[in-house]
């Protein structure tokens, strides 16, 4: 009996214990509570202010860069981070187990980044781990899109939706995204944070030149208390950025990103510039630059050489003849100059040309790119005032900054106060392109003026800001808005027609009979170490087409061929005609041929065949050149129209092409439908319609 008692007063004595500690607890609790509430309830109340007080910054949305018909070429899209947390409250590794085999599979079909093995040990390989260590964010996927996200969840395990039995979880973020790839990447350049807000700005490009709009401007938010939570409350609104309308046009961007690559492979070149301009507006509608790949085969978007200074060579003295033809310098082009073998002018090294006679025709000089004979027109004016020719070129608004919008724009450098011998000998060295550095953009805007009737209209790579501000911007100009007159003009296009198609012309392999190009060639040596490389060359072409009635200008520059082709025509001017054939082919020179030849092959640039009353009749017909390759003149065949169905479109163009028919589309995003249908027999340059979905 007192061994009953004993038991029943030490069970009595513990829960006296329990209790008396419940007590206790409570009691702290209930002091605490007091504390908090009543005694240090200001403290509180102030720290609870604080915070609810505390002003945030809210990031606007970046705007858009757009393409001239409203394309999408720079964006902010939301992607996103897939991952498992293994310690999940009601994390069910039975589940997972059971359908690992199958989930392996369909992650290995629809994220190849793995093998379904891969996928069934990374999956795995946390739970080889005591629970306490796996991991609560372990990483399966990054970049998803979301369409991805929601496939995701359909797959077998992750789709019994219980995240936390699942542990499956996505981190959204926000992604600058270009739809087209590299196309023109390095004008519409790149984002990143900055060093001393982390914020997401302009790098390059673009992005960089006119950040101040695409940005927009911040907000400020204040935390407000809900019934629930604790969210932000706007005080002053963020300003979404302004979407910025571009020049671009993505078929001739293309096109000319193609063929710059196409001639840059088959010469075996260093790097390589092209810019395609609308003659009557300045619009920049295709812009390419690339270099080889330092990492692999093939060619990659490259420095925006566009806007940076080289010495231009030869392309120069068409500016150099139009001063000299407008100021009545020259003002018979019958008159003979005096050429020979060289000329040794101010006791300089003598200036020789490439192919001499005894003497030149003034109104040739141009056409067979004579030094001698530029330096002798722009000598006998400023023989005695350097520093005027610098004047004179000033003059025209030659040397304004263009503001295009391309970040890295510089002006062209020509020495205003030449040093040596009184600036004599750099006067005649500058007027045929040596001793200055012009930007190929400014090369062009000269040789656009020319076309244009002497209208001096800027170059641009944006025509409207669409958002906050609303703004169509209209051509403006250079100087007064004139290069010189339209007699000048007319004669300077008269003498670039002849630099293609005279007896003489340095360009002559750009004949074709399609579309009549006008236009001159230029070559100057690189310097290296601070002397003239005679073994590295930078090759150029600028000019435009048709001839008798410009749409468009073109400059390309090459430069360092290793084979194949090494001349200006054969290398840069190559890409100019190739460009302008594709253009006409396409029906975008406002002409309605259904006209579609020597499209592009797969290993190298496309070649045209030419014809008529010129030296090279010899290239009628196949023939062969120097790589093994043959040039083919547009002959009628019949041949099924290839199936481009589910192609995008860069690639359902370009295997229609090279079938040799021309293509007309409609739409975005991936070839719905054909026609006439796949399969079907039809003539070389039949028209092949697209329908696009997305």
């Amino acid at each position: 009996m007192a061994t009953k008692n004993d038991n029943r007063s030490n069970i009595l004595f513990r829960y006296a214990i329990i209790v008396m500690g419940i007590l206790a607890l409570s009691a702290a609790i209930i002091v605490k509570l007091s504390e908090t509430t009543v005694v240090n309830a200001d403290k509180w109340n102030a720290k609870a202010n604080e915070a609810l007080l505390k002003i945030s910054e809210i990031i606007p949305p970046r705007g858009n860069i757009l393409a001239a018909d409203g394309s999408v070429l720079a964006t902010n899209l939301n992607f996103y981070t897939a991952r498992i947390d293994y310690r999940a409250e009601k994390f069910n590794e039975r589940h997972l187990r059971e359908d690992i085999d199958a989930l392996s599979k369909e992650m290995a079909s629809y994220f190849p980044s793995r093998t379904a093995e891969g996928w069934r040990k990374h999956l795995l390989s946390p739970l080889d781990k005591v629970e306490k260590k796996r991991p609560r964010a372990y990483k399966l996927l990054s970049g998803l899109s979301h369409a991805d996200m929601e496939l995701l969840k359909t797959l077998p395990y992750f789709r019994r939706g219980n995240r936390n039995r699942t542990g499956l979880t996505f981190e959204r973020y926000m992604k600058r995204f270009n739809p087209y790839g590299n196309m023109a990447r390095r004008s519409i350049g790149g984002v990143g944070e900055t060093t001393e807000s982390k914020e997401i700005h302009g790098i390059s490009g673009l992005e960089k030149a006119l950040d101040s709009l695409l940005y927009g401007r911040a907000g400020t938010a204040r935390k407000i208390a809900l019934t629930k939570k604790i969210t932000d409350s706007p005080l002053v609104p963020a300003v979404p950025g302004c979407d910025i309308v571009t020049t671009i046009d993505i078929n001739m961007q293309d096109i000319v990103e193609n063929e710059l690559n196409n001639v840059l492979d088959s010469c075996g070149a260093e790097w390589g510039v092209a810019i395609l301009m609308d003659v009557k507006t300045g619009d920049i509608k295709a812009i390419s630059n690339l270099e080889l790949n330092p990492h692999g085969p093939g060619y990659i978007e490259a420095r925006n050489r566009a806007v940076m200074g080289y010495e231009p060579g030869s392309v120069v003295k068409t500016l150099s003849m139009m001063i000299a033809v407008e100021d009545g310098i020259i003002s018979n082009l019958d008159e003979m100059l005096p050429t020979g073998s060289g000329w040794a002018y101010a006791g300089g090294r003598p200036i020789t040309d490439s192919h001499y006679s005894s003497a030149v025709r003034a109104g040739d000089v141009i056409e067979q790119s004579s030094n001698i004979g530029m330096a002798r027109i722009i000598t006998r004016k400023y023989d005695s005032n350097p520093g005027g020719f610098y004047s004179r070129i000033k003059s025209i608004g030659f040397l304004e900054p263009m503001q295009t919008g391309i970040a890295g724009e510089v002006p062209p450098r020509i020495d205003s106060v030449p040093s040596d011998r009184g600036g004599r000998i750099a006067l005649s060295r500058q007027c045929y392109g040596y001793a200055t550095e012009i930007p190929p953009l400014y090369t062009l805007a000269v040789y656009n003026a020319i076309a244009n009737d002497g209208v001096f209209v800027k170059p641009r790579l944006v025509k409207e800001l669409r958002g906050t501000i609303d703004s169509v911007l209209p051509p403006a100009y250079m100087g007064n808005g004139r290069a010189c007159s339209p007699r000048t003009a007319k004669i300077m296009r008269e003498m670039l027609t002849n630099v293609v198609w005279g007896d003489h012309g340095t360009g002559r392999f750009l004949r074709n009979d399609v579309v009549r190009i006008a236009g001159k060639t230029g070559t100057c040596y690189m310097i290296e170490n601070g002397a003239y490389n005679t073994g590295k060359k930078r090759l150029a072409f600028c000019g435009f087409f048709p001839a008798d009635n410009p749409v468009y200008s073109c400059v390309v520059l090459t430069c360092h061929p290793t084979k194949n082709f090494f001349g200006a025509a054969t290398t840069s001017g190559q890409v100019l005609r190739n460009v302008a054939m594709k253009l006409y082919s396409r029906g975008m020179l406002g002409n309605s041929s259904e006209y579609s030849a020597g499209l592009a092959s797969t290993d190298g640039p496309t070649f045209y065949a030419t014809r008529g009353d010129d030296p090279f009749k010899k290239l009628r017909g196949p023939m062969a050149i120097p790589n093994g390759k043959s040039i083919k003149s547009p002959v009628a065949v019949r041949s099924g129209i290839p199936d481009v169905r589910g192609l995008g479109i860069r690639e359902a163009v370009v295997t229609l092409e090279r079938a040799g028919f021309d293509v007309r589309f409609s739409g975005s995003g991936f070839v719905h439908s054909q026609s006439p249908s796949p399969g079907t027999l039809a003539g070389q340059g039949a028209v092949v319609r697209l329908t696009l979905s997305r």
